[in-house]
C-alpha cells in the first residue's frame, strides 16, 4: 500500500499539520483528513524504498484476541488508557505491541480511539476504525468490539474455506508439471537414444514427445522466463480497472468455481454491511467500506451503484438487482429489510445462510475437481508413456 505525506490545516483554525499515512489513493487520504476535521493543503505519494518486510506481521487471530480482551476490559469499567497499557504489555506480537503503544500515546495526547487506530491502516482496517468511532459516539464501545471480534472470526473462517478449496487443485497441478518435466528431461532422452540405435521408424505421437523433450532441454530457460513473464503480466494487468473487471467477471462466470466465489462474495458483503449498520455506521459509509472489502471488482461496482442509488434517495436493492450479480433471493430479502426497517438483521440472516452455502459449494468444487484432475494427470503422463512405448510395440511385432 502506498505511503502519502500530507499537510493540512485544522478546520477550527491553527497551525498547519504534517504527517504520513498508508492508504490506497490521494482521494482516500483526503477523506481520512476530512474525518479528522482537517482541510488538506498538499498530498503527495512518498517514494517507495526497497523493503524485505512482507505483510503486516499481525494475523487476524492477533487482532481478534486483542479486540475481545479490549471489550472485556472496557465492559469491566477499566479506563481506556489503562486498557491499552495492559494490552500492550501482554501481547506476544512485537508489531502489534508497538502499534498499541503508538495508539496509547495518541489517546493520551487527546485524540479519540478511532482517530488513533486510523493512523495504522495496515493493522486496523477502515471498517474497524469506523465501527470503533460509532461505538465511541454511542457509548457502546464494548458491544461494538465484541461484534468486531465475531465479525473478524467469521470473515477469517470464510477466507480459510476459499483458500482451502484452492490448495488441492494447485498441488495437483504442481505435481503434474513436475512429473511432466521429469519425464521430458530425464526419461524421454533414454528412450530416444534406444530408438536411434535401433533405427526404427517413430510414430507421430513419439516424435511429438521427443521434440517436446529436446525443446525443454535446450530452452528450459525460455520456458521459465515465459512463465514468469506471463505471471507478472497478468498480475500487472489485474492492477488496472479494465483488467480487474474482466478477470473478476470471468471468475464469477466459471462453472462450479464461479458459484463458490459468488456465494462467498455475497456472504462477505452481507455480513460486513450488516455488522456496520447494526453498529451505527451510516448506510452510505457502510456501503463504501463494504465495496472496498468485496474482493471482486464486479461486486464492488454493484455495491457502489447501490451507494449512488441511496444518495439519490432510492433503495439499495434496485441497483443490486440490475447488476445481475446477486441472487434474486438476496435482493428480495434486502428489499424486505429496507421496507421493514430491519436491514441489519436481514443482512445477518443472509450471511449466516450463505456461510453454509459456501461450505456446500466448497464440497461440490472439491468433489468435481478430484476426478477431473486425476483424469487430466492420467491423460498427460499416461499419454507420454504410451507414446514412448509405441515404437517398442512395433519392434516386438516385427520380431514376432
Amino acid at each position: 500500500m502506498p505511503v502519502f505525506t500530507y499537510s493540512a490545516r485544522p478546520a477550527a483554525g491553527g497551525d498547519i499539520r504534517t504527517g504520513e499515512v498508508e492508504l490506497t489513493s490521494k482521494e482516500e487520504v483526503a477523506s481520512y483528513l476530512h474525518r479528522q476535521k482537517l482541510i488538506p493543503v498538499a498530498i503527495r505519494e512518498k517514494e517507495r524504498s526497497i523493503s524485505l518486510t512482507i505483510g503486516t506481521g499481525v494475523s487476524t487471530r492477533d487482532i481478534v484476541i486483542f479486540t475481545r480482551q479490549f471489550a472485556t476490559m472496557i465492559n469491566s469499567g477499566l479506563p481506556l488508557v489503562q486498557c491499552l497499557e495492559i494490552l500492550a504489555e501482554q501481547t506476544d506480537n512485537d508489531r502489534l505491541r508497538k502499534t498499541i503503544q503508538d495508539v496509547l500515546y495518541d489517546v493520551e495526547s487527546g485524540n479519540t480511539l478511532a482517530d488513533s487506530l486510523g493512523k495504522h491502516p495496515k493493522i486496523f482496517t477502515r471498517l474497524y476504525v469506523n465501527m470503533v468511532a460509532a461505538g465511541e459516539a454511542g457509548g457502546i464501545l464494548d458491544t461494538i468490539l465484541l461484534r468486531l471480534a465475531t465479525f473478524l472470526e467469521k470473515n477469517d473462517a470464510l477466507a480459510r474455506k476459499i483458500k482451502g478449496a484452492m490448495i488441492y487443485p494447485i498441488v495437483i497441478m504442481l505435481v503434474a508439471v513436475a512429473a511432466v518435466a521429469v519425464l521430458l528431461i530425464f526419461v524421454i532422452p533414454t528412450f530416444q537414444q534406444m530408438f536411434a540405435s535401433a533405427g526404427v521408424p517413430l510414430p507421430l505421437p513419439t516424435q511429438i514427445v521427443i521434440a517436446m523433450s529436446a525443446f525443454l532441454q535446450g530452452f528450459w530457460w525460455a520456458v521459465l522466463l515465459g512463465g514468469v513473464a506471463v505471471f507478472f503480466g497478468v498480475r500487472q494487468y489485474y492492477q488496472t480497472d479494465q483488467g480487474r473487471l474482466l478477470i473478476d467477471g470471468g471468475l464469477l462466470k466459471m462453472p462450479i468455481l464461479g458459484d463458490m466465489l459468488r456465494k462467498a462474495a455475497v456472504a462477505r458483503f452481507t455480513r460486513t454491511l450488516g455488522t456496520l449498520v447494526s453498529s451505527g455506521v451510516s448506510i452510505l459509509e457502510g456501503l463504501e467500506i463494504t465495496a472496498k472489502t468485496a474482493g471482486n471488482r464486479v461486486i464492488h461496482d454493484a455495491v457502489m451503484g447501490s451507494r449512488s442509488s441511496i444518495a439519490g434517495g432510492e433503495t439499495i436493492s434496485g441497483p443490486l438487482r440490475q447488476s445481475g450479480v446477486f441472487p434474486p433471493m438476496v435482493v428480495q430479502m434486502i428489499n424486505v429489510g429496507e421496507q421493514t426497517g430491519g436491514l441489519d438483521e436481514m443482512l445477518t440472516k443472509i450471511a449466516d445462510f450463505y456461510d453454509e452455502e459456501v461450505d456446500a459449494a466448497v464440497s461440490a468444487l472439491l468433489a468435481a475437481l478430484e476426478p477431473i484432475m486425476i483424469v487430466v494427470l492420467g491423460v498427460v503422463v499416461g499419454g507420454m508413456i504410451v507414446a514412448m512405448y509405441l515404437p517398442i510395440f512395433d519392434m516386438i511385432s516385427a520380431v514376432a
